[in-house]
Order: C-alpha cells, then sequence, then structure tokens
C-alpha cells in the first residue's frame, strides 16, 4: 500500500510494488504474541506474593515491578503491532480466524490484558500509586473480561461451523479461549475491595465465581479430547510439544481463583457463604493442584523426547510461562489458607522454574527478532502447503 503524498513518475519501478515497511514486517504476526505479555506479566505477579524466605529477598518486589512496567510496554508494543496487521493485512487476519490451529490464539489477548491489569494492582501501585492502579486494573480488567467471554463463544462455534477438524487435530491450543474467563475470576476479586461496599462487592465476586463455572466445565469438555488425542494419535509434532504445558493454565489459576474468593469473601458475602470459600480454596485446590504435578511431569517429560528428537525454539516455547505461572500462585494460595510450608516450598520451586523458562523464551524470541526468523512467513512443506496444525508462528 502506497502512503506517499505525491505520486510515483510512471517510470519509477516501485510505482506497484511500493509498501510501507511497517505493513510487511507485522504480515505474519499472529495472535500468538499476546503470550509474550502474559509471561512476562505473570513473572511480576507471582514473584511479588511468594512466600518466605524468597519474600525477603532485597529488591524483589522492585525487580517484579520493574518486569511488570515492561510487560505493560510490550502490551502496548503488540496491541499496535497487532492493528496494523488488520489495517494491512485484513486478509491474513481472516485467514487466522478461519485456522482451527491460530484462531484459539485469541483468547491470549483477553489473558494479556487481564494478566498486565492484575499486576497493576499486585506490584504496579508501588510505582503509579493506588488510585492509577485501580483506574488501570479496572479499564483492563473490563476490556480483557469482554473479549475473553466473546472468545470462549465465538472460537469454539467457529470450530463447530467453519472450521473443518478431525480428531487427531486436538492441541492443548483449544483450550485457551476457554480459559480467559478463569483468568478474569482469578484476578476480578482484587477489584473488589475498591468498589462500594454491598452489591457492587458481591456482584463482582460473584460474577467471578460464575466466570469460574464457565471456564471449569468449558475446559472439562475439552480436555479429554486433547487427552485422546495423545493417547491415540501419539506425541504432539515436535514444534507443538511444548503446548502440552497449556492444560497447566486452568488447573493453576482455578486453584488460584478458589484462594482469592476465600480472600476476600468474608465481609462480602453471607458468613456461611464466606465460610464455604475458604473451604472451597482447600478442598478444590488439593487435589486440582496435584493433577497439574501429575501433568507437568508427564508433559515434561514428552518435551525432553521432543528436544532429544530435534525440536528447535517456536514461539510455542512460550506456553513454559504463564502456566507454570498460574501453577505457582495457585500454590500460593493454598500456602495461606493451609499454612503449609510444603506448599511454600512448592511455590518457590516452580518459581524458579517459570524464571528459567521465561529467561530462555525471551532471548530466543529476540534473537528470531533480531534476524527476522520469528516474523517470516511459514516456510510450506516440501511437496505441498504447510498443514495447519503445525503452525508455530
Amino acid at each position: 500500500m502506497v502512503t506517499a503524498a505525491q505520486p510515483l513518475p510512471r517510470h519509477s519501478p516501485q510505482r506497484a510494488t511500493a509498501r510501507p515497511p511497517r505493513a510487511t514486517v507485522v504480515r505474519h504476526l499472529g495472535p500468538n504474541w499476546y503470550a509474550t505479555v502474559m509471561g512476562t506479566a505473570i513473572v511480576a505477579t507471582a514473584g511479588a506474593t511468594l512466600p518466605a524466605p524468597l519474600s525477603g529477598l532485597p529488591g524483589l518486589r522492585t525487580l517484579c515491578t520493574t518486569v511488570w512496567a515492561c510487560s505493560l510496554l510490550l502490551l502496548a508494543g503488540v496491541l499496535c503491532a497487532r492493528a496494523l496487521h488488520w489495517v494491512h493485512h485484513r486478509d491474513q487476519a481472516r485467514a487466522h480466524l478461519r485456522d482451527p490451529a491460530v484462531a484459539p490464539f485469541y483468547g491470549c489477548l483477553a489473558m494479556a490484558l487481564l494478566a498486565v491489569g492484575g499486576g497493576a494492582l499486585t506490584v504496579g501501585r508501588d510505582w503509579i500509586g493506588t488510585d492509577a492502579a485501580v483506574a488501570l486494573d479496572a479499564v483492563l480488567f473490563t476490556a480483557g473480561t469482554v473479549v475473553g467471554l466473546a472468545a470462549a463463544v465465538a472460537v469454539p462455534y467457529l470450530m463447530a461451523v467453519r472450521h473443518r477438524v478431525e480428531p487427531l487435530q486436538a492441541t492443548p491450543v483449544w483450550l485457551l479461549p476457554l480459559v480467559a474467563p478463569m483468568v478474569s475470576a482469578a484476578l476480578g476479586p482484587l477489584l473488589v475491595p475498591h468498589l462500594p461496599p454491598g452489591q457492587a462487592q458481591e456482584t463482582l465476586l460473584l460474577g467471578c465465581l460464575a466466570m469460574f463455572g464457565v471456564s471449569l466445565l468449558g475446559t472439562l469438555l475439552m480436555l479429554p479430547l486433547v487427552f485422546g488425542r495423545l493417547i491415540t494419535g501419539g506425541p504432539l509434532p515436535l514444534p507443538l510439544t511444548p503446548t502440552l504445558f497449556l492444560v497447566l493454565g486452568p488447573l493453576g489459576q482455578s486453584t488460584t481463583a478458589v484462594g482469592h474468593f476465600a480472600d476476600v469473601a468474608p465481609g462480602v458475602v453471607p458468613a456461611s457463604y464466606g465460610d464455604g470459600f475458604g473451604m472451597l480454596a482447600v478442598l478444590y485446590g488439593v487435589p486440582v493442584t496435584g493433577f497439574a504435578l501429575l501433568w507437568f511431569v508427564f508433559a515434561a517429560a514428552l518435551v525432553v523426547r521432543a528436544r532429544r528428537n530435534g525440536m528447535r525454539f517456536a514461539m510455542t516455547w512460550w506456553a513454559f510461562t504463564f502456566p507454570v505461572g498460574t501453577c505457582v500462585t495457585g500454590a500460593e494460595a493454598l500456602a495461606r489458607h493451609t499454612g503449609l510450608v510444603a506448599f511454600e516450598w512448592l511455590a518457590i520451586g516452580l518459581y524458579v522454574v517459570l524464571v528459567a523458562a521465561w529467561g530462555t523464551a525471551a532471548l530466543y524470541t529476540m534473537r528470531g527478532l533480531v534476524s527476522g526468523e520469528l516474523l517470516a512467513g511459514p516456510r510450506p512443506a516440501p511437496g505441498g502447503p504447510r498443514p495447519a496444525t503445525a503452525r508455530t508462528r
């Protein structure tokens, strides 16, 4: 698209093909890039509430706040790049919606907004003040919740009526739009104390509980398809193997959510309900965390196998960050509500894994951006077009 003020002369060779560099560079930048925002924000929010002894480390909170500020800038950058993508490459954007391997990543937009908003109240308030943090979180939470609920309906609808998928195409990526309402459920309670007492607080809390149900039941419908595909079809293609960690997202985030419900319920709902939220935090959170640890080991074993078989870096490596981070916050919630040191050390151990995964993914992403490889078009497979289920960019 030529945007110059004056028309080029007829003899100019650039007349028909000139295109602003900003348009071409974002042509293959898909919604999966919001995972970089999510993975960065969770490092900040999970680190800010770590139990002792890490909580006492000097400078830890300042470092977490710095990481959150980076996630805010990263969110702004990806939003602008995606806006350019839609303006200059609407055909490619529509193709993404028609691709069952890419459309679920629209759930990442909602989760990126929510993660940065939640970080504003958790650590960002140290720099921007509580009032600004509340305002920023309110805007991002509202936008993220609306987008997340829309994705939770629209993406499965497209998969049912527009996409043509086979059972062997099932991957954990299909969970992404269904997890977004759970992120709203987990982070919404942070805003409850800042609302007027009474109807407003109770409405938000119970609304978050409703979104907890939307996401949990949707995940329970989808997860058997993913596990069944692994058992009957064998391991995922190498570039998609890291997406197995996406299953940890709804598990860790739901444990975090019930913990946050129990934190804010006293004084917001009747006492009997408040006690029920406290029991739910433990009776739900402990067994789900047990399953999350089982899946963590299972997924890690398959990743080790894939790495030995030649798995190289792809943007799917960001699946090692946000889902693990939700397990950190879930373990932190269980440590608060049970008082068990075991959950404190679990949170610390998982946080170490999270930081290592984030550092690795960030380093390789920067290298890919500098080299231009990550923003290049997908390479067609020899002898024909590339399968949609192997898309990594």
